[in-house]
């Protein structure tokens, strides 16, 4: 089944084809660490992290740089408003930020800190200048726009005009939206020597430097934020292509919607972000995952209690599969002829499988995906809980195995040192018996207190009207 992507160069669907397959080269782009890590940024990381799960299911071998940007105008300010030295600031939020990442079962190969890569920058810079599409002036060196044809068909507008960057500075530049690669030191803001004088980098320059340092000059994917199309990608590209003499330097541009609450972006600027530490305690990462994962990665994607609760019972729903599936599969043995409803459950199974490629090889669209996996939870409930077909029950297991790969549901598995799993099954169901028995005494403080412990456990009991089961939480 063909990949198709919507690459944003050109607003059209393409066939995935990557320069040098199996391999796949990937970039996106990190925080800049001067505040909390915050679920709007967890939606475009869980989003890229989906699509290059998948594409690692599909064969590809995905090397994947997620960068950090650790100085900017935005921690300069913070060091300033709060006394505070940038870069503790910056060294405490990217350690959050890497903490928060793991939690989310997201690890990128590679991530790069701008300020141990000042060198590389600046070199980066003087083949501009060498090139004629970079010029320096007052101790700033600036991209000339004019020079690179091109400019503004990633973003889809032709006339660059109106686009007036750097404005404190406008008289230091040749054209108004001409952009700083390397910005003249302010009085009291750090700053590293150059052939221009001290300064720091540009925004956009960093990422050039850093995602071709590591991706040998070529990208396939190079993913972000809707909100970064102009001026960051935009101007990532002139000057990476005009550096490096190819083009495209990107195959396939690709990016996230925002994140709303309320149909407003959130962002810091209005005060509606949710930190991320606070979501994942309260939500859980795998219900988080899922509810990200829930829609196309370009749409919006709305903060509310409903769509919440609706990913944790798909969590639910797939926890309970997984049960389900482990006990058929250690319990069932092999059979020599299929009846004829277990030859019509496989086709549907068959079907459920198909669809959900379908989903995510049509621009990875997790929405659609989505409904695929409600079938399947609900296939295995209604036809597999009392299947006799082994074929059938490791069938969708397999499957199922695979939708772990793209939505990393069940994380880390737990470790029963000392007992195999039989072992464990037989404890529990000792737990569940003796529990029985207290309820119909009804002993329910004692009964309640083994439900609770269990769960902290990692086990979580469902109490139907005659019977308790057991899932494995993980």
């Amino acid at each position: 089944m063909q990949i198709m992507v919507f690459n944003t160069l050109g607003r059209r669907l393409e066939p995935f084809e990557p320069f040098e397959p199996p391999l796949v080269r990937m970039y996106t782009c990190g925080p800049t660490v001067y505040d909390h890590t915050h679920i709007g940024h967890a939606r475009m990381y869980v989003s890229f992290d989906g699509i290059k799960r998948y594409l690692e299911l599909r064969g590809y071998r995905v090397i994947h740089v997620q960068n950090i940007t650790d100085i900017d105008d935005k921690i300069i300010n913070k060091s300033r408003e709060t006394g505070r030295d940038w870069r503790e600031i910056a060294d405490t939020y990217t350690r959050e930020y890497l903490e928060l990442l793991e939690k989310l079962r997201i690890r990128p190969h590679y991530h790069p800190r701008v300020t141990l890569h000042i060198r590389e920058i600046i070199d980066f810079i003087q083949r501009l200048i060498k090139k004629g599409y970079a010029y320096e002036s007052n101790g700033s060196v600036y991209f000339n726009v004019d020079k690179y044809e091109g400019y503004g068909e990633l973003v889809g507008k032709r006339s660059v005009d109106a686009w007036r960057q750097e404005e404190d500075v406008a008289a230091e530049k040749r054209k108004p939206y001409d952009f700083a690669v390397w910005k003249r030191a302010k009085p009291g803001e750090p700053f590293w020597e150059s052939p221009w004088g001290p300064g720091r980098p540009g925004w956009h320059i960093e990422c050039s430097v850093m995602s071709s340092r590591y991706l040998w000059n070529r990208l396939d994917i190079h993913g972000g934020g809707q909100d970064l199309i102009f001026p960051h990608h935009e101007n990532e590209r002139a000057q990476s292509e005009a550096a490096l003499g190819v083009k495209p330097w990107v195959k396939y541009w690709l990016h996230a919607g925002y994140l709303t609450i309320r149909g407003d972006k959130m962002s810091k600027s209005l005060g509606n972000i949710i930190p991320l530490r606070d979501a994942i305690d309260e939500i859980g990462v795998p219900t988080l995952r899922l509810w990200i994962l829930s829609v196309h990665y370009r749409s919006q994607l709305e903060y509310n209690e409903e769509n919440l609760r609706q990913a944790g019972r798909l969590y639910d729903r797939l926890v309970h599969s997984w049960s389900t599936l482990e006990k058929l599969v250690g319990e069932l043995g092999h059979t020599h002829y299929a009846n004829d409803e277990d030859v019509a459950r496989s086709r549907r199974l068959a079907e459920i499988m198909l669809d959900f490629h379908e989903s995510l090889s049509n621009d990875f669209n997790f929405g659609a995906a989505a409904r695929s996996l409600w079938e399947f939870t609900g296939f295995v409930f209604k036809e597999l809980e009392h299947t006799e077909s082994l074929a059938l029950a490791l069938i969708a297991k397999q499957f199922l195995e695979d939708i772990d790969r793209v939505y990393a549901f069940r994380g880390e598995e737990r470790r029963e040192a000392g007992f195999d799993r039989k072992t464990v099954e037989e404890i529990l169901a000792l737990l569940v018996e003796a529990r029985q028995e207290l309820r119909k005494l009804k002993r329910y403080d004692v009964s309640d207190r083994i439900r609770d412990k269990l769960k902290e456990l990692g086990i979580e009991l469902l109490d139907y009207r005659n019977r308790t089961e057991w899932v494995f939480k993980r």
